[in-house]
């Protein structure tokens, strides 16, 4: 019964909002039609179905996070129009062949597309601000890599959590060489989330950021 009520708030959803958007960014509408398509790759990419999600309040703070993953990824885009970056053709090209192929027939493909509400010439647009979006953020995001002194007092500073999750050996300068390796790969993977998070913060800081009533 709760999956029906889902399925039926969507279709109303649809019938009310069909020329509404839910979210305006810098005055760029983003479509209804453009949420439903992002939300099911969001859910996707968590290993979720539509039809598993039974709670209702689960279900929204799904999609409103969705929503405020697409607003970044409009931001990203517009950026990278700021700065001139292009994707060429061959590089779109090149990437819908590759998904293509992953499908393993053209026509499961075309298929694809058409339930996920795309053409073949609108998935290559998307796919064009999708890399350029992906380019500017890696440009935006990017870090130093820690000196050896950091890497080491990082180390120091977790070596009991680090050694609890790297391959043990009975030699203690492989413990200690493994550790520093794993120091390092965490050190900087901490780093680069805190630069993304800090992009997407400064990027909606200097925006005009509109959204449509969540609801309750």
């Amino acid at each position: 019964m709760r999956i029906l009520l889902l399925c039926l708030m969507l279709v109303l959803a649809r019938a009310s909002w069909a020329d509404v958007p839910v979210a305006r960014v810098n005055g760029v509408e983003i479509e209804l039609m453009r949420l439903e398509r992002y939300f099911s790759e969001y859910l996707e990419a968590q290993g979720r179905a539509l039809t598993s999600i039974r709670n209702p309040t689960l279900y929204k703070r799904l999609r409103d996070q969705a929503l405020d993953e697409l607003i970044d990824k409009e931001l990203l885009w517009q950026e990278a129009q700021r700065r001139g970056i292009v994707i060429s053709d061959e590089q779109v090209s090149a990437h819908v062949g590759e998904v293509e192929a992953a499908f393993g027939s053209p026509a499961i493909f075309e298929r694809r597309l058409a339930q996920a509400g795309f053409d073949r010439a609108q998935y290559t647009d998307y796919t064009r601000h999708e890399m350029a979006a992906q380019q500017v953020y890696a440009q935006l995001s990017a870090v130093d890599a820690p000196s050896l002194a950091e890497v080491e007092a990082f180390y120091e500073a977790n070596r009991e959590r680090l050694q609890g999750v790297q391959n043990q050996s009975d030699n203690p300068s492989v413990i200690r060489e493994q550790g520093l390796v794993l120091a390092r790969a965490t050190l900087i993977g901490q780093r680069e989330a805190q630069a993304r998070q800090a992009v997407r913060q400064r990027l909606r800081e200097g925006a005009k950021v509109e959204v449509a009533d969540r609801g309750p």
